[in-house]
């Protein structure tokens, strides 16, 4: 066969740094459009993109030569510059070291989407260390107090 053909899907997790809840309603929706247009200059598909004040949920699809880590850092980076150029808030933007990064199966992928979708009212109930730790535990990732957040 000349050709490689995957399905990857990869659900992204990252905080504001020191989880400080700068994304305002204001520009929220644009940052998520820049940050999708992000991951699509990268080469990979942006399938659901949304979050809080304080982190981000990016659902993608991931092709195999493209490192997690550095498309995470590609995001980070970029975005992070782009909330500043445009002094959507008074202060530096910066996201948290580190991140979150859980794969799903096709079949999974309506789910995962309207959980990333309905993140404002899951946090009514649920802080976001509380449910990081949750996804950790659900995937059977070892980690240390410490170091999670």
């Amino acid at each position: 066969m000349p050709d490689t053909y995957t399905q990857l899907y990869i659900h992204i997790i990252f905080s504001v740094k020191e989880r400080t809840p700068l994304i305002k309603d204001s520009f929220r929706k644009e940052l998520f459009a820049y940050i999708g247009g992000i991951i699509k200059n990268k080469g990979q598909k942006p399938i659901s993109i949304n979050g809080t004040a304080d982190h981000i949920h990016i659902l993608v699809g991931i092709k195999p030569d493209k490192s997690i880590s550095e498309l995470v850092r590609e995001i980070k980076s970029n975005s992070s510059k782009y909330v500043n150029e445009k002094k959507f808030i008074p202060v530096k933007f910066h996201w948290q070291k580190g991140f979150g990064a859980f794969t799903y199966s096709h079949s999974q992928l309506t789910s995962v989407i309207n959980y990333i979708m309905r993140q404002e009212e899951h946090h009514k109930q649920k802080g976001f260390e509380e449910e990081y730790k949750e996804f950790m535990k659900k995937f059977n990732v070892k980690y240390d107090e410490k170091y999670v957040l």
